[in-house]
């Protein structure tokens, strides 16, 4: 499968995850929570482009130690109550409460990050996610580093991470 990525590690000095081994870790988390037939299809979104809508949820997971760095990840509404109907076996999307689409959103970001950390230099740590209904803020001591856009029953799903801006010491 090719879903669209996007990859800027030139500009950095730190060392950024391959956007392929990105893609290949989301696919599989996602597979393992949602089931094999819940797969992620390409979505074409420009470099640059944000996020197109603001009904979103939106969770994240820093990095600490050997490697700096954060894994954020945003899942359209209807498709973070879906997804989380499906993982907890929720009948009716609609019966998910807030906090349960919380933990499911946070438990995605979770499982994501703590692979990409498992792919950077060692030893680190991996902070709690931080989930937040909306577009959550991030500090702007980090940039994105790469960024995998797909979509999941036809809603917006993205993953990114992001890595220290360099410094001009």
């Amino acid at each position: 499968m090719n879903l669209l990525a996007f990859s800027d590690a030139s500009s950095f000095e730190t060392e950024t995850p391959d956007i392929d081994d990105v893609r290949g870790v989301t696919e599989d988390v996602w597979a393992s929570l949602l089931g094999e037939e819940e797969i992620l299809l390409p979505r074409a979104v420009p470099p640059g482009t944000p996020f197109d809508k603001d009904d979103v949820w939106s969770s994240a997971v820093t990095i600490s130690g050997a490697w700096q760095g954060a894994v954020t990840l945003e899942v359209d509404a209807d498709a973070a109550r879906q997804l989380t109907s499906q993982m907890l076996g929720i009948p009716n999307p609609e019966d998910a409460e807030e906090s349960d689409v919380a933990d499911a959103v946070g438990e995605l970001v979770n499982m994501i990050g703590g692979n990409v950390k498992g792919m950077m230099p060692g030893p680190s740590t991996l902070s709690l996610p931080a989930v937040a209904a909306g577009r959550a803020a991030f500090s702007n001591d980090m940039h994105e580093a790469c960024r995998l856009d797909v979509s999941w029953r036809g809603a917006p799903v993205r993953v990114c991470v992001h890595v220290p801006v360099a410094s001009d010491d």
